[in-house]
């Protein structure tokens, strides 16, 4: 059973870049059985202006890893 997400990913709806990072964090969390969500800056003001130049944006237990592309690598780490 998969509990609370411990990725989350921002984005906001027609990035490219999101769509990559996406397949990145759905592939390891499948294999680490890690859950994982998806936010949408653009639902936020605070959000917009914290995240529009970086998105997208990848956090590991609230914790930012990375922005602009996920490295799989450091994903795992930081799951680890």
């Amino acid at each position: 059973m998969v509990s609370v997400p411990r990725i989350t990913l921002l984005g906001r709806p027609g990035c490219h870049l999101c769509d990559d990072a996406r397949a990145v964090i759905e592939r390891v969390a499948a294999e680490l059985g890690v859950g994982w969500e998806e936010r949408d800056i653009t639902a936020s003001e605070a959000d917009l202006q914290e995240y529009w130049d970086k998105i997208p944006v990848t956090l590991v237990d609230g914790v930012q890893i990375d922005f602009w592309r996920v490295s799989e690598d450091r994903l795992r780490a930081a799951l680890s």
